[in-house]
């Protein structure tokens, strides 16, 4: 009896731990350079997602570097706000930004003077986006793990 109850504990073993698995695999999080997560909501909208101080650069810096490192997007591709700041779909009790390679319908593409993450449409290219990685290296706490 001693052969058989090896391949049984693996078997069941094996199914117990599979839908753990599968639910860490369906959600696979990016860290831009930043330090903040970026992860798909829907086919073509990507959420990044906030930590503690994060501000309109920050979830720029994400989604840039997302775009540029991951999608190998052009520098010139225009990133739009598909959601503005609001709850995170994947992280619940944190808040993101949802953003897109194309404009929400409906929405104003409009430039303005500001750098925002409020306004649906609101948008920059890819590598403007992603220069706001590299402008706080002054900050002592901006690369905290």
């Amino acid at each position: 009896m001693k052969p058989m109850f090896w391949p049984a504990l693996a078997f069941a073993t094996a199914l117990a731990v599979q839908p753990v698995t599968a639910q860490s695999v369906s959600v696979q999080a990016w860290w831009s350079w930043n330090r903040h997560e970026v992860l798909p909501v829907e086919e073509g909208v990507w959420e990044v997602v906030s930590r503690v101080g994060t501000s309109a650069q920050d979830y720029w810096c994400g989604i840039g570097d997302f775009a540029i490192s991951q999608l190998r997007t052009s520098a010139t591709q225009r990133i739009y706000v598909w959601e503005g700041v609001g709850p995170s779909i994947n992280r619940p009790g944190r808040k993101s930004v949802k953003f897109a390679l194309t404009p929400p319908p409906g929405a104003s593409t409009e430039k303005g003077y500001s750098l925002s993450v409020k306004k649906p449409g609101y948008n920059l290219n890819a590598a403007t986006a992603r220069n706001y990685c590299y402008d706080r290296f002054d900050d002592p706490f901006f690369r905290r793990p």
